[in-house]
Order: structure tokens, then sequence, then C-alpha cells
């Protein structure tokens, strides 16, 4: 069988940031780390819960939604995919636009977005105050990267 891309990086030394991970026909995968290397620290369930609903809602209502394929977690807890429309959305534009969104769900003022039993089937572990802390320290390391820095070390 084929090795998996992301199973050839070395997790041992992956620092926390935004990367390519690959390109399947127009369909663009960038990998957001949030790991810390050589600590074993892990976002939390309740952590990654919030910072999902926050940034997926705001990339599906953002200027660019019509690219957006995808937002979520990885299996392996130690951050997030965001697939998009390659051939609706360039590199930079994919950059600035989780730019944009991780410093806005850093100051989201509101109710959590779908936190009911209606709209999630695990919303008791949203928190929005978690969900902004978590979009903050990720604005903020992310708000200088450029395509340049996208691919892995």
């Amino acid at each position: 069988m084929e090795r998996i891309a992301s199973f050839t990086v070395d997790h041992d030394k992956l620092r926390p940031g935004l990367y390519l991970s690959r390109r399947d026909g127009n369909v663009v995968t960038f990998d957001l780390r949030f790991k810390k290397p050589n600590t074993g620290d892990l976002l939390t369930n309740a952590e990654m819960h919030s910072a999902e609903h926050l940034i997926a809602t705001l990339l599906r209502n953002s200027k660019e939604k019509d690219a957006v394929v995808y937002f979520g977690p990885m299996g392996c807890q130690t951050g997030f995919y965001f697939l998009f429309d390659g051939s609706l959305l360039s590199l930079e534009g994919a950059v600035e636009l989780l730019k944009e969104v991780f410093a806005a769900a850093g100051e989201f003022q509101g109710e959590m977005p779908g936190k009911s039993a209606r709209e999630c089937g695990n919303y008791i572990n949203l928190d929005v105050e978690t969900g902004r802390a978590v979009c903050g320290f990720y604005g903020a390391l992310i708000a200088d990267w450029t395509v340049e820095l996208l691919s892995y070390d």
C-alpha cells in the first residue's frame, strides 16, 4: 500500500502552523497544526469542538464561502484540515481567509453557533470562551504566515 503523505511528516519536529498538505484535482488541503512539538500537548475535545464550530461557521459565511469544501478536526487531534476549491481560491487567498476568520473567531461575540441538541450531537462540550481562546492563539500564530511558509520543514 502507498504510505499516506501526512505519515511521512516527522511529527516530533512539526511545529504548530499552517501547511499545504495535498492537492487532489481542484481540491486543496491545508493542514492546520496546533500540537506543540515534543510536549504531547493536544487540544482538548472541548477546545477542538468549540474552535471547529466557530471557524466552520465563519468560513461558510465568508466572502469565499463558495470555495470552502470542508473544515474539521484531524483524527489524531493535532489540528484541523481545511479543504477548498483551488479553482475558486488561490493559496494566497486561502492563507488570508484563514487569517481573517481566526482573528474574527478570537474576538467572536454572541452565542456559540450550533449549540443545541437539535443542531449538534455533542453540543454539551461547546463553549464560546474556549473557542475564542483557541482561535485567538492560532490567529496570532499565523498572523504573518505566507505561502512561502506552507511547506513542511
